[in-house]
């Protein structure tokens, strides 16, 4: 069998601890709960930073965060049925400075406001008066 380097092979067959990782949290009912995202191919994954600069690059000044090392984040997302950890991901998304608002279209908008000013339907004018 061949030994590969870790030089020549794209994913090393041994993972290396990546050391302690900055890891995003939320606040919830029992105290911090670490934050799962989802992967381009839609997978659950941990998610760790090797320094609160990338986290912050990655996430916002806002972001709460807990330091843990990789093996007590790969314990606490596994009852959950996450196995994967992505280290230092590069999210595709930029913030936004600003609340997103909705943006309606004006003639959408002027259907609306004419449906709901439409006169009701008039009751006949013969009505209770016997025609034989």
């Amino acid at each position: 069998m061949n030994d590969l380097l870790c030089g020549e092979d794209p994913e090393p067959a041994e993972r290396a601890p990546a050391g302690p990782l900055h890891v995003p949290v939320r606040p919830g009912p029992a105290g911090c709960a670490a934050r799962l995202f989802r992967t381009p191919l839609g997978e659950r994954t941990a998610v760790g930073f090797t320094s609160h600069a990338r986290l912050v690059a990655a996430l916002g000044r806002d972001q709460l965060w807990v330091e843990l090392g990789e093996p007590a984040l790969r314990a606490l997302a596994a009852p959950l049925g996450v196995t994967a950890v992505t280290v230092d991901p590069v999210f595709a998304a930029p913030m936004t400075a600003a609340p997103l608002t909705r943006t309606v279209d004006p003639a959408f908008e002027d259907r609306r406001r004419r449906r709901r000013t439409r006169p009701r339907p008039a009751e006949p004018l013969n009505k209770g008066v016997r025609t034989s």
